[in-house]
């Protein structure tokens, strides 16, 4: 791809906010991991335009978007992308959850920078299906996830749009949705993609 935007599970803010730094610095969110995963690199380069370009088309679809010149890779970009792109070669933008959680929004953001595809951007949502850090290893949760998954499945293969994004609006309704997924946080870069 010409550039990669990342809606990342590990960023929210009031307001869709988009990286916006030439050299995005690393952001080790995270703790209690060996030593050395804190001196970690990937050095791929940002890219203003296409942050401004994303900020234009959220504006269009009647959405505010800010901008963060200091915001780095989280791992949920870093490590997804080193494996993808290990050259560090491709731009990457970060784009922000808002932090109202409201799925309609979510879907509603990814319609507007759908264009982007056709662009040459790849739009990546860094995310998980199962996000409940108290239930990873847990026999049950084996179930749980499986089952929301499922629902998932069927929601992003629906042929009519209109019922795919009834589902992934009323995700809360799907089996063992809250035990997925006590915040929606990791799921909800998907309802942008």
């Amino acid at each position: 791809p010409k550039a990669v935007l990342v809606i990342t599970g590990h960023w929210e803010a009031p307001e869709f906010t988009v990286s916006t730094a030439e050299r995005p610095p690393m952001d080790y969110d995270y703790h209690g991991f060996p030593e050395h995963t804190y001196r970690l690199q990937y050095p791929a380069p940002g890219s203003p335009a296409l942050a401004a370009r994303v900020q234009a088309l959220l504006a269009d679809g009647g959405m505010r978007c800010e901008a963060d010149p200091h915001r780095g890779f989280d791992h949920g970009t870093f490590v997804p992308l080193w494996l993808m792109y290990p050259a560090a070669d491709v731009p990457v933008v970060l784009l922000s959850l808002k932090s109202s959680y409201d799925p309609a929004e979510h879907i509603r953001a990814g319609r507007a920078i759908a264009a982007l595809r056709d662009e040459g951007v790849l739009i990546v949502g860094s995310g998980l299906t199962y996000h409940n850090m108290r239930g990873f290893g847990q026999r049950a949760s084996t179930a749980v996830a499986a089952q929301f998954e499922d629902y998932l499945n069927r929601a992003i293969t629906q042929a009519d749009p209109a019922q795919r994004d009834r589902m992934l609006v009323d995700w809360r309704s799907a089996p063992g949705a809250r035990l997925a997924h006590p915040r929606e946080d990791h799921l909800l870069p998907l309802m942008v993609v």
